[in-house]
């Protein structure tokens, strides 16, 4: 029996690929690579070029693949965007969802792990980590669009021999501690990423937006946990289902925050070199403190992080910034060798 991974090639998807093939499992991708990379895909899974919301494509990849399970990364993140772009977000991350809920069910597939987001609970109405009980109320379509999807899954649950784990991210950061993927996306927003391309000279500066907020440092604080320990909470929720566990919804996080500041002396720490920092106003809708409570996590799917520490999340993702440059730079000396052998 296979797991499917939709969105395999693109930042989390790529480490949860690889996780899973760590662990002995027999692995199917669906990706369009609209955002990931083909290059990303552990080449032991089996990858099928394809939109998640094409019937067709996912007809043929249910029909070649005993399939026992699917973890539905694809969709779209970028909050600004959605905003800009409301019916794209209600067509990529819910309409989609839908599609692929339909064919997982006419295939005889039941169980699903879904990836969400803190987005789902607004601003906090206090500086505390949130639970899953705290208020449901998104601030864009984005949040609004994977609220949608986690209504559907309830109601499918209820409905039909079904049962889901949705995680809701807090802030995902760092890269695969061997080193075979990492954060590759072009005009990334994430604020470690950012601040990796800025200490490697691939930024000019890093933004920070608001230094008066009620923190220590003035400076907007927030829950980063490394990919490595988020793809283990997604094997942890594969165990879970396979237990015969009952559907969930659980936080991860680490519980507990770092403000701008925090990481951006991380990163001057990792790097050995100061990061040029540009200061402006805060920008509306951010929070002042989004922490995760994620005990249920830890007490209903045995969810142990091993890598809760700010400075190995950003040493890991400073080093995959690393490797991306020399890669290019690599890439760009091949292909200027090839130009002069040929009489460019």
């Amino acid at each position: 029996m296979a797991i499917l991974v939709t969105g395999g090639a693109g930042y989390i998807g790529s480490h949860m690929v690889w996780a899973l093939l760590d662990a002995g499992e027999d692995v199917v991708v669906i990706d369009r690579l609209s955002t990931g990379f083909r290059w990303a895909v552990a080449p032991q899974a089996r990858f099928y070029l394809g939109d998640v919301g094409d019937e067709t494509v996912l007809r043929q990849v249910f029909a070649e693949n005993a399939i026992e399970a699917i973890i539905h990364f694809a969709g779209s993140i970028v909050v600004p965007e959605s905003v800009a772009d409301p019916l794209s977000y209600y067509e990529n991350n819910t309409g989609k969802t839908r599609v692929l809920m339909s064919a997982a069910l006419k295939a005889g597939v039941n169980r699903l792990i879904f990836s969400s987001t803190a987005a789902v609970y607004g601003t906090p109405d206090v500086a505390e980590p949130v639970s899953e009980t705290a208020p449901l109320r998104p601030e864009n379509p984005y949040g609004q669009s994977k609220l949608m999807s986690e209504l559907m899954l309830r109601d499918v649950a209820h409905a039909h021999d079904f049962r889901y784990v949705a995680l809701r991210y807090f802030n995902v950061a760092g890269a695969d501690p061997q080193g075979r993927t990492g954060q590759s996306t072009d005009s990334a927003t994430h604020l470690i990423k950012v601040a990796c391309e800025a200490a490697l000279g691939k930024r000019r500066s890093v933004s920070v937006y608001g230094t008066d907020y009620p923190t220590r440092d003035g400076t907007g604080i927030r829950d980063y946990i490394h990919v490595a320990d988020l793809v283990e909470a997604h094997l942890c929720a594969l165990a879970h289902l396979r237990r015969g566990g009952t559907s969930l919804v659980a936080n991860c996080g680490y519980g507990k925050g770092f403000s701008v500041l925090d990481v951006l002396n991380a990163v001057t720490r990792a790097a050995g070199r100061p990061i040029a920092i540009e200061y402006g106003p805060r920008r509306a809708g951010d929070a002042a403190f989004v922490v995760a409570d994620a005990s249920l996590a830890r007490k209903e799917l045995g969810w142990v992080p091993r890598h809760d520490d700010l400075d190995r999340i950003v040493e890991t993702a400073i080093a995959w910034e690393a490797r991306l440059s020399h890669d290019v730079s690599n890439d760009i000396g091949t292909l200027r060798r090839r130009l002069a052998a040929s009489g460019f």
